[in-house]
């Protein structure tokens, strides 16, 4: 998913707590899987800004470099302003935009 065209809030909002009760039928429920999908958006966010600034990692550390690399700060400055994974997976959760199942509450028959 591409998280910088996401338009969600980029501050804490109060929300009603009956709207997350709603998909779940128990807000407990419905926390563990906003947590769990803000992790997966987290480790996917870091992975992707990871990589980029790999491209400008050198052999030899060269201070003036460190300090003068427009790119790299740029590249930074870009995803600093990104929402944060929990105000996505939030967004994500109250759209249905997010597939849940619980294996406990599934009926076996035989």
């Amino acid at each position: 998913m591409d998280y910088k065209k996401v338009k969600t809030d980029l501050t804490t909002v109060t929300r009603d707590i009956t709207d997350f009760v709603k998909p779940t039928g128990n807000i407990y429920e419905s926390t563990v899987i906003i947590s769990k999908r803000a992790n997966q958006i987290g480790l996917e966010i870091k992975e992707e800004l990871n990589s980029k600034l790999s491209e400008f990692a050198s052999a030899t550390d060269n201070l003036e470099e460190i300090f003068e690399n427009r790119e790299q700060i740029e590249i930074a400055k870009f995803y600093e302003h990104l929402p944060k994974s929990t105000l996505i997976s939030i967004h994500e959760f109250l759209n249905g935009q997010i597939y849940f199942r619980n294996p406990g509450k599934e009926v076996w028959s035989i």
